[in-house]
């Protein structure tokens, strides 16, 4: 890797273990959070130096799981890519993972050395059930994307008793951007989520999808105060994948994209107690996309492995076999050795754009 290239892992992992600084020095309130910070920095280091001994073996293992723990959902945001690549309906929602099953991979991979497991959906607190498996893996911190709607006194509970879940709370701006895209009102139950977790001494972050439309707002000092103050210390900007052909002005180019680095490398000076991560930005800066298997790959909510969630292909289900087989799926292998993940593309996602190649590898025998 060239000097000047961010590397995101090193980031996210250097990132977590300030915050734990940051916490001890504190010495916070809550002694719950000190000593799971203290025991999780630990067990990254563990995680880390396992996935080192299985690279030397030629054997490599991403640090991240991205999980699709359901299909449902409660709200209707527009341009949802769950919606539009069938991860999320109202229908009934068929041969989905149960707890246990969801269990068994979130062992399996805390023995192979992945250490981040991001919990999605759909709305991944419709499923408290495998969340509470989650809970009893303190090994793994599982980052839960939620649109904050089902932040209740009994999830505020689990949550309290349960530090290695962190909720991602999805906004999309200020009051008018955040309910035009997720409903009426939504914004507000956002703020009242988060005043909650801050209320409780818990460590939060938020998920912003980034369009042309937002781009200057959700880097501004108006909206990152917001969050601040509210005690945020994650920030993750998503750039919009275009899933509908009449969505395409809202994803980034590459002016844009030029925006969001260099304000993300100044966010990153002001705000030092906070970390600030772009997909895919960050992943351009880091040798390209990491996605099958590269840096994460994503299980679907019916245990489907695929490369990520904006490239809904899979040939090899984890229900039938492991998650390390899985990591080794002739999909997988044949994206990692071709030229696809380090490809330039006009926005979003370069597996999104370059879908009917990964369906030429699928298919091909």
């Amino acid at each position: 890797m060239a000097e000047n290239e961010f590397n995101l892992g090193e980031y996210l992992t250097g990132g977590v273990e300030k915050i734990v600084k940051g916490a001890v020095r504190a010495r916070l309130k809550d002694p719950m959070e000190r000593v799971f910070m203290e025991g999780y920095a630990l067990s990254s280091r563990e995680a880390s130096k396992r996935r080192a001994e299985l690279e030397e073996q030629g054997e490599h293992i991403p640090p991240f799981l991205i999980a699709s723990i359901t299909s449902s959902c409660n709200l209707h945001c527009a341009g949802c890519y769950a919606r539009e690549n069938h991860i999320c309906s109202d229908g009934k929602a068929f041969a989905r993972l149960s707890a246990e099953e969801w269990e068994a991979i979130f062992r399996e991979a805390k023995e192979l050395g992945i250490g981040f497991i991001l919990l999605a959906g759909g709305e991944p607190m419709m499923r408290r059930d495998v969340l509470q498996k989650a809970a009893e893996i303190p090994e793994i911190l599982f980052p839960v994307f939620t649109n904050g709607t089902l932040m209740t006194d009994s999830y505020l509970q689990l949550f309290d008793q349960s530090r290695n879940l962190v909720p991602i709370f999805s906004i999309e701006g200020d009051e008018k951007k955040t309910n035009e895209r997720r409903g009426t009102g939504i914004y507000q139950s956002l703020i009242r989520a988060m005043d909650k977790t801050r209320e409780n001494h818990l460590i939060f972050g938020a998920s912003v999808t980034v369009t042309t439309s937002n781009l200057n707002e959700v880097v501004s000092e108006e909206f990152l105060s917001v969050l601040q103050e509210r005690g945020c210390k994650v920030v993750i900007y998503v750039e919009f994948v275009p899933v509908t052909s009449d969505s395409t002005e809202l994803a980034p180019q590459d002016a844009e994209r030029e925006f969001l680095k260099e304000k993300l490398a100044e966010l990153r000076e002001k705000y030092p107690e906070m970390l600030f991560v772009s997909f895919p930005g960050d992943e351009k800066s880091s040798g390209g996309c990491l996605a099958a298997g590269r840096g994460f790959f994503h299980i679907n909510p019916h245990g489907g492995a695929e490369p990520c969630p904006f490239s809904p292909y899979s040939d090899i289900n984890v229900r039938d076999t492991s998650v390390r087989e899985a990591l080794h799926s002739r999909l997988f292998t044949a994206l990692q050795d071709g030229d696809v993940l380090m490809e330039d593309h006009a926005g979003g996602c370069v597996l999104f754009e370059r879908k009917d190649r990964v369906e030429a590898l699928l298919s091909a025998e």
